[in-house]
């Protein structure tokens, strides 16, 4: 049980996090775009910029 509640916590941090950032930081709130092709489009397009900001971020840190 108490394992579990550290997971959670954990979570919080890790991914939840990801997907506020998604929301406040890169426009994922609210769309312009209609349609499922476009707007997956655009989601990974997000995820794929992010995730080399946090590659760029962690390979700064190493060096």
């Amino acid at each position: 049980s108490y394992d579990i509640k550290q997971i959670y916590v954990k979570r919080k941090e890790t991914i939840e996090r990801v997907f506020a950032d998604a929301k406040e930081k890169h426009g994922m709130r609210w769309t312009t775009l209609r349609g499922l092709k476009k707007l997956s489009m655009q989601a990974m397009l997000t995820f794929a910029a992010m995730n080399l900001k946090k590659l760029a971020t962690w390979t700064w840190q190493v060096a």
